[in-house]
């Protein structure tokens, strides 16, 4: 062999295939490349990191991309080219679950190009790979000579059947009455992401904790891989410059004015133009012609007043940049019914974040087709969430939704989709749009506020108000101060060490997305930030009962109208007909949209239109296929062909019996000429249907039968006549 193989085994328990993890055979050009192995399930994941930082970088320019490969579950893909293109929303969402379980395990000084890229090259139906990605991603890094204060992993964590349980398979999340994806270290949570059905914040810590501790086996099995490669040792790097005195002279000069600004409970863009004033006057007196480096440390350290600054204003006076208390909610006014023409729209309004939001209903022809390599088939509940640059302030060309912007809008979508109706409940596609118009923090929270009461305009029948707040943390490691803030501003999550979206109705939690940029956050911690989210969500809720209480009766007069009927598997194929025929012939001569499929051996149809009328005249016609018909009863039909025998004639829709030459009138026929043409309307009884369901037709038996004529009496024999020998 040409390669030397490493490989670790990672035992889980409760029932779960053994994961391996296996370096040095695949991919050895990059600093670090790892294949994780689980059932069929493969995942390859490499990382490179440049030697250098670029100059004048002040962060760490990470880039994280997850791609399935089609082949990878035996498909090839849709469209045109036939090959994977883009990343989808889905692959999207995955990349950003890696990208912040990692960013913040990153040493804070290190910006140099960062690429970490996971490929599912293998799948078994039932393991997911989105909760092995992280893992990969994390053991590929462990094997490189990267800086990096980890290992981390995520793991999905579920209650099924009330047990929770550790990344269970597809089938069994089904049942499941919440899903988290959380990630950490083998000290602490890093990041959480998932949904339930009104669940209590005590079993939210609960299903943390428990998924911490799968966590912490495959932690350990990464340090292992890591020994057997010899990778403990890892680059040195000096991607910062420094300068203590610099530093010292801008706290000395701009400190007490920035902690003045922030106190003075200002606007966002008062706040914003004091502060870079402030920053201006002092770079002033450094001269015109400063070196790249010091201008680099000035802008990094006048940073560092703006943080410390805000920070302390919290933590020693308890007073926020805006003048809220630590537990205050920002005002709040909101307005359903806004848009005229929409199906259900609605403005929420917290503070300086807005969100115009519009409800549209559809048809089955409207869902949203999922062509991915792991998932496939149809969406029927859509979110978009838009966040054009002038919501802040900002020049930005508009070149599409971004993964922030995916991410946002799948946070909100996976809490709505928690009180929407189901089944024959919701016959529509139901398309959601939130335009971000303001943005001063948790825009994805306003979202969700804004989806709820435009859902409630449109009049459809959720099963509660869902309301999301986002919280922050400022801590103090030194002297253990700490302030846990509702309704964050878009500096205090910038500034702060936690950003904490928390959904739910008045019941419990429904959707939730932490990111912690810290180590060590304490359990009680956790849990008194969890209290503290339930008293601001249902604040909010009672600002928006203010504006609507429950959905409407009834949906808007223009919006469309859909009816969902069942009917027999046997008759989808003669409701289709052939090449689709009689399907579009009812829907030209009706204008109703009519869709059919196959559910639970049953054929689901339903018929979407502007009015009444066109859904009632194609549903009769699509009832006139379906019946069956019933020996005894009488039928109007008519006349398809005629043979030399009698006549074929059609009493519904594809349904002909043969109407016989004997069965049309009580007095014979010698012959069918004259009697009817093709095209004849003519009443008839169902007589018999025989085993092969071939229909018996009588148009005599509707007919009064004529009295019967006295025939002439024959001469009486005697009675031994016929006995009487012949002569």
């Amino acid at each position: 062999m040409s390669y030397n193989e490493k490989k670790v085994t990672i035992e889980m328990g409760g029932g779960l295939a053994p994961i391996e993890l296996s370096t040095g055979k695949l991919a050895k050009q990059a600093d670090g490349s790892v294949v994780l192995k689980q059932g069929n399930t493969m995942l390859l994941a490499t990382v490179v990191s440049a030697r250098e930082a670029k100059t004048g970088v002040d962060f760490l320019p990470l880039s994280v991309d997850y791609q399935e490969k089609y082949a990878s579950t035996g498909r090839i893909p849709g469209g045109f080219l036939r090959r994977e293109a883009r990343l989808s929303d889905y692959e999207v969402l995955i990349s950003r679950l890696i990208d912040r379980a990692l960013r913040p395990l990153f040493p804070d000084t290190y910006h140099a190009d960062t690429q970490v890229m996971v490929s599912l090259i293998s799948a078994d139906k039932e393991i997911m790979p989105d909760a092995l990605a992280g893992l990969a991603a994390s053991a590929a890094i462990a094997v490189s000579d990267i800086p990096f204060n980890g290992p981390i992993s995520e793991v999905r964590v579920a209650k099924i059947d009330g047990q929770l349980v550790v990344n269970p398979t597809v089938s069994a999340l089904a049942n499941a009455s919440l899903e988290f994806i959380v990630a950490g270290s083998a000290q602490d949570i890093v990041m959480v992401e998932g949904e339930a059905k009104e669940i209590s914040e005590t079993e939210m810590v609960e299903a943390i904790a428990f998924a911490h501790e799968a966590i912490k086996k495959q932690v350990a099995g990464q340090i292992e891989l890591a020994k057997l490669v010899g990778a403990e040792v890892k680059r040195e790097f000096v991607h910062e410059p420094s300068n203590p005195e610099l530093k010292e002279a801008v706290y000395a000069a701009t400190y007490a004015q920035v902690y003045e600004v922030a106190k003075s409970g200002s606007t966002k863009h008062e706040r914003s133009e004091r502060f870079a004033e402030i920053g201006k006057e002092f770079f002033a007196t450094q001269g015109e012609e400063i070196d790249d480096d010091t201008a680099f440390l000035l802008k990094k350290y006048y940073h560092d007043v703006q943080y410390d600054a805000v920070r302390n204003l919290v933590l020693d006076e308890g007073i926020r940049l805006d003048g809220r208390t630590v537990r205050t909610v920002r005002p709040i006014w909101s307005e359903v019914d806004y848009l005229p023409a929409a199906h259900g729209s609605a403005v929420f309004t917290r503070g300086e974040t807005q969100s115009l939001t519009s409800v549209t209903l559809g048809s089955k022809d409207d869902e949203q087709m999922i062509d991915g390599a792991f998932f496939h088939g149809y969406n029927k509940f859509i979110l978009h969430y838009n966040f054009p640059g002038f919501s802040t302030g900002e020049v930005r060309p508009n070149r599409g939704p971004g993964r922030r912007e995916v991410g946002h809008g799948n946070l909100a979508m996976r809490s709505l989709k928690q009180v929407l109706p189901t089944g024959e409940d919701n016959p529509y596609t139901i398309r959601i749009v939130s335009d971000i118009l303001e943005s001063n923090g948790s825009s994805s929270m306003a979202t969700v506020c804004a989806g709820t009461l435009a859902l409630m305009d449109a009049g459809v029948k959720i099963a509660a108000p869902v309301s999301g707040i986002a919280m922050g943390l400022i801590t103090d490691e030194k002297t253990g101060k700490y302030a846990i803030l509702s309704d964050i501003l878009g500096d205090e999550d910038h500034l702060g060490d936690m950003d904490f979206k928390v959904t739910g109705t008045q019941k419990g939690i429904v959707g939730c997305q932490m990111d912690l940029k810290i180590n060590g956050l304490k359990w009680e911690v956790l849990t008194q930030a969890l209290d503290q989210a339930k008293e601001a969500r249902l604040h909010i809720l009672g600002e928006m009962d203010k504006t609507i209480q429950a959905p409407r009766e009834d949906y808007k007069a223009h919006a469309p109208r859909i009816i969902q009927i069942s009917i027999e598997k046997e008759f989808i194929g003669a409701v289709i007909g052939p090449g689709g025929k009689v399907i579009q012939e009812i829907q030209r001569e009706t204008g109703a949209t009519i869709s059919i499929e196959e559910v639970d051996n049953k054929g689901i149809v339903q018929f979407f239109a502007e009015n009444k009328d066109s859904i009632d005249a194609a549903m009769a016609r699509v009832k006139q296929i379906v019946t069956k018909p019933e020996i005894g009863e009488v039928y109007e039909g008519k006349v398809k062909s005629i043979m030399a025998f009698g006549a074929f004639v059609e009493i519904m829709p594809g349904k002909d019996g043969l109407l016989h030459i004997s069965e049309i009138d009580w007095k014979r026929l010698e012959t069918m000429d004259g009697v009817f043409k093709e095209g004849d309307i003519v009443t008839v009884k169902l007589l018999d249907i025989d085993k092969q369901g071939k229909m018996k037709l009588s148009r005599k038996a509707l007919l009064p039968r004529p009295p019967r004529e006295d025939k002439p009496k024959q001469e009486e024999k005697p009675a031994n006549d016929a006995a009487a020998p012949q002569a």
